[in-house]
C-alpha cells in the first residue's frame, strides 16, 4: 500500500549553495536554488524510503524559538 508522508525541511545558504535537511530522517541535500535544494532532498528521502529505511511511526522534531542578547551590526 502506498502512503503519503509529510516531512520537515530546513534550508540554509552555505556559500554559493543552498543546503536542505530533513529533520525527521537526518538526511541532507543541496542545490543552486532553494527549489533545487528541496527537490533534491525530496529525491533523497524517496530513495531512503524505497530502500526500507523508514521506521514508523515518524518522530516529529519539536521546533521552538528563543532570544538571546547580542551586539548587532
Amino acid at each position: 500500500m502506498t502512503e503519503m508522508f509529510t516531512f520537515t525541511a530546513v534550508v540554509k545558504k552555505e556559500g554559493d549553495w543552498y543546503v536542505s535537511s530533513c529533520l525527521e530522517l537526518d538526511i541532507s541535500s543541496q542545490g543552486e536554488t532553494i527549489e533545487d535544494a528541496v527537490s533534491n532532498l525530496k529525491k533523497e528521502v524517496e530513495l531512503y524510503i524505497e530502500r526500507g529505511g523508514l521506521a514508523l511511526p515518524i518522530k516529529r522534531p519539536f521546533l521552538t524559538t528563543f532570544k538571546v542578547l547580542g551586539k548587532g551590526s
